[in-house]
C-alpha cells in the first residue's frame, strides 16, 4: 500500500494539506474549535457539500461515505442499537457486497481480536463503555480501510479501561498497513501511539513532525501546555521552558534571571510532589513550587507575583513553517 496525501478544505472550519506513509498513526491535536473533528468528518464524507477533499490527487468530494475507503469510530457515530455486536461489525463488509456468512466470520474475528468475541450476541445497551468502544473500533477495521478515522476513542472511559484499550489498539495498529488519523487531547496518545503529529490551530495546519520533535519544539501554546511546557514569543523567537524551572517571588527579582514576567495566580493544583500554579498576565504561564513555598509566599488565587527563568533553562528556536507533505 502506498502513502497517502490528503488535502481538505471546509470553508470556515479547516484547511489542511499533509501526507503520511503506510502504517502511520497520525495524532491530530489542537485546542477546541481548531478543526480536528471537521477534518475527520470531511475525509469521511459527513460534512455535506460545503467542503472539498482530495486524496492522492483524486477528488473525494462527490463520493458517498460508503464509496470512501475509510473506517471510522466517532463519538457521535454510535453503534446501531437494534443490531448485535456481531451484526454491527459485519455491517461494513455486508454494505460493500461481502456475502453474509463471510461478513459474519470477519466480524467474529475482529471481535475476538479485541477480546469481546463472547459478547457477539449482545446489543449495544448491554455493553459497558469500554466494550462498546472495542466493538466500534472493530467495526471501523472490519472493512480493511485505507484510512482509519478515530475521534477521541478513549473519551469517557475510566483510566484503567482507557489504558488497557490504548495498549490493545497499539497492538492492532502495529500490523495495520493503512493510515490512521487519531484526534486526541491527550499527550499520552500522541507520544505512545503516533508516528506523526499534525497540529491544527484556528482551522489551519501549523506544525507537522514526529511526536518527540513536536513536544520538544512546540509552535503553539496549546501543544506546549499539552506536553507540560511554557511557551512565549520574544523578539521573533519562541522560548520554551519547564514549569519546574520557574521561580516565583512576591516582588520583581533583582538577580541574574533575564526572563521575567508579572501576573496573578489564577489557580493551584497538586502536581506530583509539587503544586502547579497557573499565573495569568500578558500571557498564561505555569510554575511548579513546593507546598512549603505556597504557604510561605501566601500563594492563593488573586495573589500578584513575579515569575523568572534563567537563560540556561530556556530553549530558544525559530517558528518553523509546516513541512511540505511527504509521500512515498
Amino acid at each position: 500500500m502506498s502513502g497517502l496525501a490528503v488535502d481538505v478544505t471546509v470553508p470556515g472550519r479547516v484547511t489542511a494539506a499533509a501526507a503520511a506513509e503506510p502504517g502511520d498513526v497520525v495524532a491530530v491535536i489542537g485546542p477546541n474549535g481548531a478543526g480536528k473533528t471537521s477534518l475527520l468528518r470531511a475525509v469521511a464524507g459527513l460534512v455535506g457539500h460545503d467542503g472539498t477533499v482530495t486524496v492522492d490527487g483524486r477528488s473525494w468530494t462527490g463520493l458517498t461515505v460508503r464509496e470512501r475507503p475509510v473506517g471510522m469510530a466517532f463519538q457521535d457515530q454510535l453503534l446501531f442499537p437494534h443490531l448485535s455486536a456481531l451484526d454491527n461489525v459485519a455491517f461494513g463488509p455486508r454494505s460493500r457486497g461481502t456475502p453474509r456468512e463471510e461478513a459474519r466470520r470477519t466480524a467474529h474475528d475482529w471481535l475476538d481480536r479485541f477480546g469481546v468475541g463472547h459478547l457477539a450476541d449482545r446489543k449495544p445497551r448491554q455493553l459497558s463503555g469500554g466494550q462498546a468502544q472495542r466493538v466500534s473500533i472493530a467495526r471501523a477495521l472490519a472493512t480493511h480501510p485505507r484510512l482509519l478515522l478515530l475521534d477521541e476513542p478513549f473519551a469517557g472511559l475510566d483510566i484503567g479501561v482507557a489504558t488497557t484499550l490504548r495498549v490493545e489498539l497499539a497492538r492492532h495498529l502495529a500490523s495495520y498497513d493503512g493510515v490512521t488519523l487519531l484526534v486526541t487531547h491527550d499527550a499520552i496518545d500522541a507520544l505512545t501511539l503516533a508516528d506523526v503529529v499534525w497540529v491544527l490551530d484556528e482551522g489551519r495546519l501549523v506544525q507537522v513532525g514526529p511526536p518527540r520533535e513536536v513536544a520538544a519544539r512546540p509552535l503553539t501554546a496549546h501543544v506546549a501546555r499539552l506536553v507540560g511546557l511554557n511557551l512565549v514569543e520574544d523578539e521573533g523567537r519562541l522560548l520554551s521552558f519547564s514549569p519546574r524551572a520557574v521561580t516565583v517571588s512576591p516582588a520583581e527579582p533583582a538577580g541574574s534571571a533575564r526572563h521575567r514576567w508579572s501576573g496573578t495566580v489564577t489557580s493551584l493544583a497538586p502536581h506530583g510532589d509539587a503544586v502547579r500554579l497557573l499565573v495569568s498576565g500578558d500571557r498564561d504561564l505555569l510554575a511548579d513550587v513546593t507546598p512549603e513555598a505556597v504557604a510561605e509566599l501566601g500563594l492563593v488565587p488573586g495573589r500578584a507575583v513575579w515569575l523568572s527563568v534563567k537563560e540556561t533553562a530556556v530553549r530558544s528556536y525559530d517558528s518553523a513553517p509546516v513541512p511540505a507533505p511527504r509521500h512515498g
